[in-house]
């Protein structure tokens, strides 16, 4: 059923509903599809035959696929990779810079205030309960 130059379209994944040609068969269950889908291994399950067929012979590259959808009055489009930047590199910290000059220092050396610390509340309980206890017994 799918031979190569069979036109199908895909229903599974990132480019479903999209039209491609069987450019290769892999084996009972895959094939290499190519059009307006990416060129890729796919499932016999994923696609769905148009019954047409194009020109296109077995591991046919990108412009003879390219050529056979022309024909067909579709056009695709290539996509372009994206170019790679170069990454910034990291500048290494020297020690002469981590040193704080002493001028900042002096404004940031400010004594803290110091804030009283609360006793914590289950020893004050503690207290009570031990208060009331002597207070039953006598």
């Amino acid at each position: 059923m799918f031979e190569v130059g069979s036109l199908c379209v895909k229903l599974a994944g990132r480019d479903a509903g999209k039209k491609c040609v069987v450019v290769d068969v892999l084996d009972d269950a895959h094939v290499l599809v190519d059009g307006e889908t990416r060129r890729r291994k796919c499932n016999l399950r994923h696609l769905d035959p148009l019954g047409e067929s194009l020109d296109v012979k077995k591991g046919a590259s990108r412009a003879d696929v390219k050529k056979a959808f022309k024909a067909i009055g579709v056009e695709l489009t290539d996509s372009k990779p994206k170019k790679v930047g170069e990454r910034p590199k990291k500048q290494k910290v020297r020690k002469s810079e981590l040193a704080v000059p002493e001028e900042k220092a002096s404004k940031k050396a400010a004594p803290a205030k110091e804030k009283p610390v609360p006793e914590p509340e289950s020893a004050e309980k503690a207290d009570e309960s031990v208060s009331k206890d002597s207070v039953k017994k006598e």
